[in-house]
């Protein structure tokens, strides 16, 4: 695994804001600090129970892994345990407890305004989960989930929810269409429609997010929101598992990212968009297991893309290589007037040094308003780390693994 200062670089480079950890790891959060990447921090499964019976222990927690890196690093979340209802059911008479002595240390630090506290759920805590509005979550967890939605609601947090809609899609035995797991577009008459609420669905996602909502609102919490801590989809599977394929990956990823941007939120509430993680950051090639367990990631062990998120649209392109096999060109055929702003833009605002164009330099050859942008709007790029969204130029300039100098 590449050091946390590495890591940190690649989200930086990748213009990520956001991160998850599955821990508090020390040379971690140090490595996140005045970054400015908001970070979830989480207490292991395996420290739940003591700080679930030790509001010492608790405090003890925060004061080492919360006070000791804040305000450097922006912890804006503590994830208490993980899918501890499903995971870990023996520690679940703890969770409540271990989330308010959580929350009471962060109210003493001062630091309540800002630091969420709650904990991730699986999906499967949801019983009858199509169509959403007839959803619930399991009644053996009433004594469990409604003194923690009632937590959550008088704290301002909000419910953590791992979507897969990978898994949903393989234990259907062939009732969920694929296209409706990717987020594919469908024609109008294969669209899930809840028959109580004529709500259209035209992805799992949704659904699924959706019958939390109305899971909760059954026990009478309506202003809780859900906030997506884990999705995905595997990139590489076994001889069972044909559909984790690179393709399927990118097409999820992508269609997530651009579905989360388009702040369309769900069909119960549009217009709300809903957060969400991408599980994961890196493949886990020693994880046991299936082998799609091991392949998540959007980047292996080196940093290297697993493959390249096509953001179709927005013009970005994330996940791009890190080890500088991308490069910015103008797009064949684009307008003369929009590929000369691009360069006027580039070689001015955007502080490329445009020097080597001038006549009798080594780049002013061939002198086109094609060849002369490229080089600008390539050498932008690369001065941003090839950050998403920085070869756009109103669609004028386009990501491509030909290097335009040769």
């Amino acid at each position: 695994m590449p050091s946390p200062t590495q890591v940190v670089a690649l989200l930086k480079a990748q213009n990520i804001h956001h991160v998850r950890l599955f821990d508090a790891d020390r040379a971690m959060l140090v490595a996140l600090g005045n970054s400015g990447i908001e970070v979830i921090v989480s207490v292991p499964n395996d420290e739940l129970l003591g700080i679930g019976q030790s509001n010492a222990t608790a405090a003890n927690w925060v004061a080492h892994n919360i006070v000791a890196h804040v305000p450097a690093t922006n912890i804006t979340a503590i994830a208490v345990g993980s899918e501890v209802l499903s995971a870990l059911p023996n520690a679940a008479p703890v969770l409540v407890s271990a989330m308010k002595f959580i929350h009471a240390a962060i109210v003493a630090a001062n630091l309540d305004s800002h630091i969420k506290v709650s904990t991730p759920h699986a999906s499967s805590i949801i019983l009858d989960s199509f169509p959403p509005s007839q959803a619930f979550f399991n009644r053996t967890w009433d004594p469990i989930m409604v003194p923690l939605l009632k937590f959550l609601q008088s704290t301002g947090s909000y419910l953590m929810l791992n979507v897969y809609p990978y898994y949903d899609y393989m234990q259907s035995n062939g009732v969920i269409p694929l296209d409706y797991a990717l987020f594919r577009p469908l024609p109008p008459n294969k669209e899930a429609v809840d028959s109580n609420t004529l709500l259209h669905y035209t992805n799992v996602f949704d659904a699924v997010v959706d019958a939390a909502y109305f899971s909760m609102s059954y026990l009478n919490i309506t202003n809780v929101p859900v906030v997506v801590t884990e999705t995905g989809w595997p990139s590489k599977g076994d001889s069972s598992e044909p559909d984790a394929t690179v393709d399927n990956a990118d097409t999820y990823n992508s269609n997530l990212i651009r579905h989360v941007l388009n702040n369309t939120g769900t069909p119960k509430h549009p217009g709300i968009a809903v957060s969400a993680y991408i599980y994961e950051l890196y493949n886990e090639d020693l994880r046991p297991g299936s082998v799609s367990e091991k392949n998540w990631g959007l980047f292996d062990a080196n940093g290297a893309p697993v493959y390249f998120l096509h953001l179709t649209g927005s013009g970005t392109v994330l996940g791009n290589d890190t080890t500088n096999q991308t490069y910015c060109v103008a797009e064949e055929g684009a307008d003369q007037k929009l590929l000369q702003a691009a360069l006027d833009w580039a070689c001015g605002p955007g502080k490329v040094d445009c020097s080597p164009l001038m006549q009798g330099q080594p780049c002013y050859e061939p002198n086109t308003v094609a060849a002369h942008a490229t080089y600008a709007v390539d050498t932008y790029y690369h001065q941003t780390g090839m950050a998403p969204g920085s070869c756009y130029f109103n669609g004028v300039a386009v990501i491509t693994t030909t290097n335009p100098s040769k």
